[in-house]
């Protein structure tokens, strides 16, 4: 039995099953929520019942302000607690440190950005960043010109400061990151031939992803510019604008370097497509070329024009700072948890440990390079950045517990995919990646926020319903579809169909809800008083890796793939 075209999912959900023996049941049933999985993802969840009355055609135009209204909602309420070095003097934190560039770039002269005070909160950022801080502390002193005094104005705690600062990262959010991830869903849904309304609650799943939603308006950074930037050079690979990509990318690149976590698969990509598939294409190559070179003469041209070449030296050993060790805080990564037991600090030199992690990060990365080479195709490009990206994080020098925010993109981004494997693996990854981000946001008083966009982003996707029995109250399930849902496919709707799959999930939440209760309410022994934020660095990268090495062959088995095969 099918559905027919005009009825909801879970109409012809009622009416079929209803109409049915009892001995036929569950086996129709099973088929037609088949047939449902391939024509929505989310079926089964609150944030497809919030938005499927705006399924009418006269409605759909509703349903995209509905999900920026409460996305910059959501952002807002996170932005009411505290902040990274929120008064902890005398170096504060990073709200501090993006405060401070808008206070030099007014300032000083061009040519003393990246010399001045670098004790302090020296700018180690590329000049893009540099430029947007410059326009912000601009804006800024119209409204109070000491919040940017130099020198004086260093650890301005304020409540109006602290509005503005939060407001400035919610307009960089809303002009760059959110109109890039709704055209990118709008463009995979039209390939798709998915309704307008499910191309909006894929919108709204990745819109929703706690960890950058925690970091940029909680903790603070403005890492929405960059991964904006991303993901307008995926939306104009996609639409075959190879010049413009290359100039998004550059930018992107321009603004944070970690963007060269993407750089392997961008490249391949371009390079294919110029040289390789469908053949060679020298006018393409050409403007790939002069435009990539364009857009870093006009990133770094005023660096060079106002201080020479001694400023643009000085501006690229500030930007990556190999002096600082391969890790400073605890991370989920390689390097972090296998120092448990190799001091490598007392066993290798600097110089040996940044070629030994060049090494395993280019071996770690070459699957997905060589994939995406070989196999140029645009609906791969997810997965590639994923599997690239990831084995920066895993195996690369000086990686932050904030970077995971690169390799959550591209797989943030696989919501869109109608395959529930693949979204029940992308959920559990997103759900690994913010208790790894636990420590920081501890320490930054944001334990409040923490849990409730845990619970709040997995009740809104329907990953309660696989917990959810059949006989508590119907206000207490994850949405009303789902309790017109046999409990065998509620229990299972946001995990995999591998048995080994779902005990690795399981098994690793229940590890998190462990860790979580020995480190909230447990003090370490004195010997070791890093051990339970070290025993989820450990956790989270056995949940990486796995992921990394599932993200690896799900590639190689979807190169010969199309489009419509996800």
């Amino acid at each position: 039995m099918g559905l027919k075209k005009k009825q909801t999912p879970k109409n012809a959900v009622k009416k079929t099953v209803s109409s049915l023996p009892a001995n036929a049941e569950t086996t129709t049933s099973t088929a037609i929520m088949k047939k449902v999985e391939s024509v929505e993802a989310f079926f089964a969840s609150p944030m497809y019942d919030f938005l499927t009355p705006f399924r009418p055609v006269g409605n759909q135009w509703c349903a995209k302000y509905v999900i920026v209204i409460f996305a910059l909602i959501i952002r807002c309420a996170v932005g009411l607690g505290g902040y990274s070095g929120m008064n902890t003097p005398p170096m504060f934190g990073d709200f501090e440190a993006q405060r401070h560039w808008m206070e030099i770039t007014q300032h000083l002269p061009v040519r003393e950005w990246y010399w001045y005070d670098l004790q302090y909160w020296g700018l180690d950022y590329p000049p893009l960043t540099a430029y947007h801080s410059y326009l912000l502390g601009k804006l800024g002193s119209f409204f109070r010109e000491g919040w940017f005094d130099l020198e004086s104005s260093r650890g301005y705690e304020s409540l109006n400061l602290k509005s503005y600062m939060r407001f400035t990262v919610i307009i960089s959010e809303l002009l760059l990151y959110i109109p890039a991830v709704i055209y990118f869903t709008k463009w995979v849904g039209k390939y798709r031939s998915q309704s307008p309304i499910g191309q909006y609650i894929a919108a709204a799943a990745i819109l929703f992803q706690p960890a950058l939603i925690l970091v940029d308006h909680g903790h603070f950074q403005y890492n929405c510019v960059m991964l904006g930037m991303t993901v307008y050079t995926l939306n104009n690979l996609l639409d075959g604008f190879y010049a413009m990509g290359a100039i998004c990318f550059v930018l992107s690149l321009c603004f944070k370097q970690m963007a060269l976590y993407y750089s392997p698969i961008f490249f391949a990509y371009l390079l294919s497509k110029s040289t390789y598939s469908p053949g060679i294409n020298l006018p393409r190559l050409f403007a790939i070329s002069v435009s990539t070179a364009l857009a870093f003469i006009g990133s770094f041209g005023p660096i060079y024009i106002f201080g020479g070449y001694k400023n643009l030296v000085q501006s690229m050993h500030r930007i990556f700072p190999f002096a600082r060790g391969i890790f400073e805080d605890k991370v989920a990564n390689f390097w972090c948890v296998s120092n448990i037991f190799i001091k490598y600090r007392n066993l290798f030199t600097q110089k040996d440990l940044q070629l030994y992690s060049l090494l395993a990060t280019v071996i770690g990365l070459l699957p997905s390079f060589i994939i995406t080479f070989l196999y140029p195709k645009r609906h791969l490009l997810p997965y590639a950045l994923a599997a690239c990206s990831m084995s920066f994080f895993l195996f690369s020098f000086q990686v932050h517990e904030k970077t995971i925010l690169l390799p959550l993109l591209p797989i943030t981004l696989l919501y869109t995919s109608r395959d529930w494997n693949v979204l029940s693996l992308v959920c559990w990854i997103n759900n690994v990646a913010l208790f790894t981000l636990w420590p920081l946001l501890k320490k930054d008083n944001l334990v409040l926020q923490y849990g409730v966009m845990f619970m709040f982003s997995n009740w809104l996707i329907g990953n309660f319903s696989f917990v959810t029995p059949r006989f508590l109250p119907k206000f207490l399930t994850p949405g009303p579809s789902i309790s017109d849902i046999d409990v065998d496919y509620r229990r299972a709707s946001l995990l995999p169909k591998s048995l080994i799959w779902r005990l690795i999930i399981v098994g690793s939440y229940i590890a998190m809800g462990i860790i979580h209760f020995l480190d909230y309410y447990v003090s370490p022994p004195s010997k070791y008083p890093d051990l339970w934020v070290l025993a989820n660095c450990s956790l989270g990268f056995s949940c990486f890796v796995t992921f990394w090495i599932w993200n690896n062959y799900k590639l190689f088995e979807m190169r010969n793939s199309t489009l419509q095969d996800l």
